[in-house]
């Protein structure tokens, strides 16, 4: 399951801030939803949602440079960011207010460009560890305003404003980036501050400018990193955001970077099947795209460090990784909140958006997830998406009755297309089954079953570099293989339903290294051949935890337990559930040369899956 992880203190040895990290939530705070907007009397409905009702030809759009509280590059002011919006022209001609819906970015414009780190090694880096490691100006004027964009021809039409930001660090903003640090969150609060009258804001011109056009209400919205900075900023608890909808978003950045200890990449597809082009991506590298060539020099004292905090050595978490974790900080919420995301999304991998909801949870956040087929993004194709979509950003920001908050809360689609509704996620029928592994000899598959189990213990040999589990270590669960332990399920004898979080519980040994990756791969089996459902890593020397990194002796045994992605799948009757394990993932962790030899005892092994139906 899980680790806890500690509050961390941020120490002067660590990368100069300028800010502090915690972010106080208003003692006096309404509850969450309590004083929705009132709807004005000029909206337009059709269809249940606001219709289309100004012009896009007769937008209102301005470049504007916002001040934020933050002098991110030490250059003695504030640095400010940019934005550029559009808005309905009827803000100006007939005096009407309008909410907002806001996207900030680190990518609009002057992407660098750094290689990604080597992921081959001899043995892994932390091989040797004897205990754990000491790790520890004025914006330039850009292109004229073009919103020729899917958020402006959606909204604006509809009587909401747009605005596009430029992230502190990126595009025309001024300062350094810090990739989900603090400067970063501050940034993107600083214009909602602004389109609320707490902060200040200049034309390109220099003269100062108000925003007496909106209601102050707010929605944040992106993709990817776009998405994660609508879940930093929600929580500074900052007055005027009203809802965000987090699209493939990060809730950790250790989660997107690491799993339980283990130095792991995001994938651009949910198969390892091909070339990752993120294998060896890391905090650094993403700092010196988005910053661009202009600010190699003036950041460097930011950017340099990275790869040094953020430790590619143990993969520990630490300081570093928790001031880019916002999952504690999600009592801080005082938005709405509607998640959506992949079930095969292995950029932002699923964890991200799981953990997220379950804080939000344990907040009592008002909250709503969708959770589609695909991969990275939003929903592919025609649904009833866009149509949820325009009902919650109405009954948010416009203060529509419209009954959206009485719907089932999860909407799950499946590989056919078709959506399923459940009143939470995972699906409440959703129980969890312990699988024991079982073994009748020391070289033959093994089984998974419910009931206790005896056997010998099992060996194989890392493949290292050498093999992609998916096309070589998957396939065949009925043959023995050098470089894998697999077991299964009898067929089962009617569907089965997993919906949460998986969890492996593997008692084994790392015989000739002090060091190895562990990879646990649940695998659908069928007639047309393996599918895999979800994977999930740690490293063996943080089997304690992920914050510390504690040698392991050759050839002694230790129980390592850590979670897979989680997934809502249905298993076929007639189908068997899988296991396999393995050490090196190719495309996802560091890889080794080939020979580190491992020893399961699969007697004292489990998997956990929350599941209905299917195993007895």
């Amino acid at each position: 399951m899980r680790r806890s992880r500690r509050m961390f203190v941020l120490v002067a040895a660590v990368v100069p801030l300028v800010v502090p990290l915690v972010v106080a939530t208003p003692a006096s705070a309404e509850p969450r939803g309590s004083d929705l907007p009132e709807t004005p009397s000029w909206l337009r409905f059709a269809d249940g949602v606001s219709a289309p009702q100004f012009d896009l030809a007769d937008a209102v759009e301005e470049t504007l440079f916002v001040e934020t509280e933050v002098d991110s590059d030490h250059d003695g002011q504030r640095d400010r960011v940019r934005i550029q919006l559009s808005r309905p022209g009827e803000t100006e001609t007939e005096g009407i207010k309008v909410p907002v819906i806001f996207e900030h970015s680190p990518y609009r414009y002057d992407l660098g460009d750094e290689p990604n780190h080597n992921v081959d090694f001899t043995v892994l880096p932390q091989e040797g560890l004897q205990g754990r490691s000491v790790a520890a100006a004025s914006a330039t004027t850009g292109p004229r305003p073009d919103l020729d964009s899917v958020l402006d021809d959606d909204w604006v039409p509809r009587g909401y404003a747009v605005v596009l930001g430029e992230s502190i660090g990126t595009g025309y903003s001024d300062g350094c980036p810090s990739v989900g640090g603090m400067s970063e969150t501050l940034g993107g609060k600083a214009v909602i501050d602004w389109l609320n009258g707490r902060a200040r804001a200049w034309t390109e011109a220099g003269d100062p400018v108000d925003a007496d056009w909106t209601t102050g209400d707010v929605a944040m919205t992106g993709v990817s990193y776009n998405g994660t900075l609508p879940n930093q900023v929600a929580t500074t608890g900052v007055d005027g955001l009203r809802t965000i909808v987090p699209i493939s978003a990060i809730a950790s950045w250790y989660d997107y970077y690491r799993a339980n200890g283990l130095v792991r990449a995001p994938h651009s597809a949910r198969s390892a099947v091909g070339v990752n082009r993120y294998q060896g991506e890391d905090l650094d590298v993403l700092a010196y795209l988005i910053e661009g060539e202009k600010r190699r020099d003036k950041c460097s004292f930011i950017t340099e460090p990275m790869l040094q905090y953020s430790d590619r050595t143990t993969g520990d978490y630490n300081e570093y990784w928790h001031e880019r974790d916002y999952l504690h900080r999600a009592g801080g919420i005082e938005a709405s909140v509607f998640v959506v995301h992949g079930l095969e999304d292995y950029n932002v991998m699923p964890r991200a958006f799981a953990s997220w909801w379950s804080q939000l949870e344990r907040n009592d956040v008002p909250r709503k997830i969708w959770l589609h087929k695909d991969g990275h993004g939003g929903p592919r194709g025609v649904t009833n998406y866009q149509h949820t979509l325009n009902r919650w950003m109405d009954h948010w920001l416009f203060g529509v009755d419209n009954g959206v908050m009485d719907d089932p809360m999860a909407d799950v689609q499946r590989p056919d297309g078709a959506y399923v509704q459940y009143a939470d996620w995972p699906a409440p029928q959703a129980r969890d089954t312990r699988l024991r592994l079982g073994a009748t000899n020391a070289t033959d598959p093994g089984t998974l079953t419910t009931r206790p189990t005896n056997g010998p213990r099992q060996s194989f040999v890392d493949a290292g570099r050498e093999l992609a589990i998916d096309t070589a270590l998957l396939p065949g669960p009925d043959t023995a293989n050098p470089h894998r332990l697999v077991y299964t399920t009898a067929p089962l004898t009617e569907d089965a339903l997993l919906s949460g979080t998986p969890s492996v519980s593997l008692r084994a040994s790392v015989d000739n290294r002090n060091a190895a990756n562990l990879t646990a791969v649940l695998v659908d089996y069928g007639p047309s051949g393996p599918v895999m459902v979800t994977r999930g890593w740690m490293d063996v020397q943080n089997r304690l935890s992920d914050e510390r990194s504690t040698p392991i002796r050759q050839g002694k045994e230790y129980t390592f337990t850590w979670d897979l992605e989680p997934d809502d799948h249905v298993f076929a009757a007639g189908h068997r559930v899988g296991l396999v394990i393995a050490s090196t993932d190719q495309q996802f962790t560091l890889r080794p040369l080939p020979g580190t030899a491992l020893t399961v005892n699969p007697s004292k092994s489990t998997i956990t899956l929350p599941i209905a139906g299917g195993l007895r």
